[in-house]
């Protein structure tokens, strides 16, 4: 296991602590970080259905998911192995029966029927069949939507959770100095993806990476408009940016960096905004400490960007760690006006003051702890607008 029983056992009795505040006896976890965070499970299995049964009475959870998954749950978790209750594969993207009747048969067998069970309505791997399948194995159940109950727990960090962020952070740094060198005039954008993919996974002498919850996003050209587009089989152009953002991962916990690249100089527009990210994004870290709200450094960062007449629609940041695909956030507190989520030490954000316009945008971001204090930036890395003179044609890359 990554973490002692004594730390699984308390980060329950938190989950607890707001279940019985909530009126929950029997909470379902479907997302795979949940079950993770509580169990120590981890395997690629959250494609079909499983998930974790915490009782408000019970010492233990319950593992419940597919049989084939179910030595893997017995390797990566500290629950004892009666509490891990595999269904048959004919479970499995079957027409005629469904996972969740399996857990209901489950639930009932051990008298939770009549129970006010939550579930994890926001979850991406909670299909509404699934729902649909559940109330109807369970019709004296109450069911409450739990969402982000475990999430909320997740927030604040162990120290060891924080180590392993921080190798998380030491791997980021390699991935982004292999992605600004591997961004050069003639190399196909699925090439420089290609090796920094390599990197990320491989980490440090000293430790490896794990696989990210985001594939690298590689904007190019005009597509630096968005952040969310990944790489093409086109080559890098001069006279272009490309903006990167990509995360480093140990152990499911994530340490996420972007940066922007410009092959030659950039247009005098673009050098302008990369330097009010970098005062903005400035401005925002200076007012992290603890007892501050989320919306205050928001508020920083717009003050700043509106003295030159800009606007950010979306929001400044979010909190973030351990998580599996398709993200790496945690789906808590938002950096942006109306969060008063107040700060504490230990929780983890990747403040990403990206601005992105008709035809460009750029980003430069940082991942950050909350101190005793004060802030620790997770990564060291340059934090500005990266040129690189203007090149002959890459040969190779490799």
């Amino acid at each position: 296991m990554l973490f002692s029983q004594n730390e699984y056992k308390v980060r329950l009795a938190k989950t607890k602590e707001r279940m019985e505040q909530a009126g929950i006896d029997v909470l379902l976890i479907t997302n795979p970080a949940n079950m993770n965070y509580l169990s120590g499970y981890d395997g690629w299995s959250f494609y079909v259905d499983q998930m974790l049964a915490v009782i408000i009475d019970e010492e233990q959870p319950l593992w419940i998911g597919r049989f084939q998954d179910a030595n893997g749950a017995k390797a990566t978790t500290w629950l004892d192995h009666t509490n891990i209750i595999p269904y048959p594969d004919d479970y499995v993207q079957s027409e005629v029966k469904h996972p969740m009747e399996f857990v209901g048969d489950i639930l009932t067998q051990i008298g939770q029927t009549k129970r006010n069970i939550g579930i994890e309505m926001e979850s991406y791997y909670f299909t509404a069949l699934a729902y649909e399948k559940l109330r109807s194995s369970l019709p004296n159940a109450n069911f409450i939507d739990a969402s982000l109950l475990v999430n909320y727990v997740r927030i604040i960090k162990s120290d060891k959770e924080i180590e392993f962020i921080k190798k998380a952070a030491k791997i980021v740094e390699k991935g982004m100095t292999t992605a600004t060198n591997a961004i050069q005039a003639g190399t196909r954008q699925c090439d420089a993806a290609a090796i920094i993919y390599h990197d990320l996974i491989a980490g440090t002498k000293e430790y490896g990476g794990d696989y990210p919850s985001i594939v690298p996003l590689l904007p190019t050209g005009e597509n630096t408009s968005t952040p969310h587009l990944t790489w093409t089989d086109k080559p890098f152009k001069n006279g272009e940016m490309t903006i990167i953002e990509i995360a480093g991962c140990y152990n499911r916990y994530h340490s996420p960096l972007a940066r922007t690249v410009s092959l030659g100089k950039p247009s005098e527009k673009a050098y302008e905004v990369s330097k009010i990210v970098v005062e903005g994004l400035n401005a925002a870290l200076d007012v992290v400490k603890p007892g501050a709200l989320c919306e205050d450094i928001e508020e920083a960062w717009r003050n700043v960007i509106a003295k030159h007449g800009i606007v950010k629609e979306s929001r400044l940041g979010y909190s973030m760690g351990l998580n599996y695909p398709p993200d790496w956030g945690e789906h808590t507190a938002s950096i942006r006006h109306g969060d008063k989520t107040v700060l504490q030490p230990n929780m983890t954000f990747h403040l990403i003051p990206g601005l992105w316009f008709e035809d460009y945008g750029i980003e430069i971001s940082e991942s950050f702890r909350v101190t005793e204090t004060g802030v620790e930036v997770l990564t060291n890395f340059p934090r500005e607008l990266i040129v690189k003179e203007d090149q002959d044609i890459a040969q190779q890359i490799w």
